[in-house]
């Protein structure tokens, strides 16, 4: 098991895999894993979210759909609902492509190799060399963030990681360091020393078992690598949401196009330049055209915000009491409290209708 390159450190695999086997106890339902299928899911659920949250996810999904054909079976709607709340939803519209192309194309059997599992949608190299070394024990190094964190620190990596030559450079060590006879062991005990020693603030460098050769730690510089040359700019953008009710049914429509939120559904949205002021909405053209005359403001919340990744999202949701249907909501859906339950919505909405409960909603 000895890594031998032009680097030289043959200590990395050997600290790394004796670490794993005396004492990670890292769990995870996942971990062990040989199904490639299941595999997949966990890791697709994974990107962009904790290990915490996925974790629940993970395990209803393979619940109610313990198999890739079940899954591929399922309507849309079913699948975007059980995935609510974990957001980036252009991964679980991969997730029912790759799928059904699995299923009805390739009979159901999941490529067993690098080359076929990379040509599917939505699997990058990442998940393509976790599924290779994972279900397959072929010799394909993992390079998540964790990864980039360990060998940036352990190699004093000093050169901005979002960069493609660095990339590049961390791949190719990433390759060279990878233990060939128990790839799968290796890869996720590297990830693992990330997630748990190795962290991104205030890492547990005295009980890691490459303190004595990482150049990070010698030279204090634990806290500053790695890093990023690129400074994030996030597009703000602010919504105004509409509740019209009418007869104890609320309205809403499913979001298309390419833009966030894609197949979920939502209410009446007015999305304007910057936000609008509860007097500026409820008395614009467009709101009393669809009013009427004769609506009752039940509930303006305070402003509601989340962050993603390239968007910061700010909103005021109104809920209103119309007398009449209201007009121009021909394309949207009217649903009572428990229709409302069955729909796929964006974590902006639901954060809304937690904290009011629903019942103010429908009553």
């Amino acid at each position: 098991m000895k890594t031998k390159g032009k680097l030289g450190h043959s200590f990395f695999s050997n600290a790394l895999l004796a670490w794993n086997r005396d004492i990670n106890r890292r769990e995870m339902p996942w971990k062990g894993e040989k199904d490639p299928y299941r595999i997949w899911l966990s890791e697709v659920i994974l990107q962009q979210t904790r290990v915490e949250q996925g974790w629940e996810y993970y395990e209803r999904f393979v619940s109610r759909f313990p198999a890739i054909t079940d899954l591929a079976a399922a309507k849309d709607d079913e699948v975007f609902k059980l995935w609510e709340g974990l957001g980036y939803y252009s991964r679980c519209r991969n997730l029912l492509h790759t799928a059904r192309v699995i299923a009805f194309e390739q009979k159901g059997v999941f490529p067993s190799n690098y080359s076929g599992i990379s040509s599917l949608k939505g699997i990058g190299p990442y998940i393509s060399a976790a599924i290779a070394s994972f279900a397959f024990g072929l010799p394909y190094a993992v390079v998540d963030g964790n990864v980039i964190r360990v060998l940036s620190r352990v190699f004093g990596i000093d050169r901005p990681v979002d960069s493609t030559a660095t990339r590049k450079e961390i791949n190719a060590l990433a390759e060279e360091l990878l233990d060939k006879e128990e790839p799968g062991v290796y890869n996720q005990a590297l990830m693992d020393l990330g997630a748990t020693i190795c962290k991104p603030r205030a890492p547990l460098c005295a009980a890691c078992p490459m303190a004595g050769n990482c150049i990070a730690f010698r030279t204090g510089r634990t806290e500053e690598l790695p890093f990023k040359a690129k400074k994030l700019i996030k597009k703000k953008r602010f919504f105004h949401y509409i509740i019209f009710e009418h007869n104890n049914l609320v309205y809403l429509r499913k979001r298309v196009g390419k833009d966030i939120w894609k197949d979920l559904f939502e209410f009446h949205l007015l999305e304007r330049d910057q936000l609008m002021t509860p007097e500026m909405v409820l008395g614009s053209r467009e709101f009393l055209d669809m009013a009427g005359k004769d609506f009752d403001v039940v509930d303006v919340s305070p402003v509601q915000k989340q962050q993603l990744t390239h968007q910061e999202l700010s909103g005021i949701f109104f809920h209103v009491r119309v007398k009449a249907r209201p007009k121009g909501l021909e394309d949207y859906v009217e649903v009572d409290r428990e229709g409302l339950s069955r729909l796929a919505l964006p974590r902006f909405i639901l954060s809304y209708l937690h904290e009011k409960n629903v019942n103010l909603i429908i009553r």
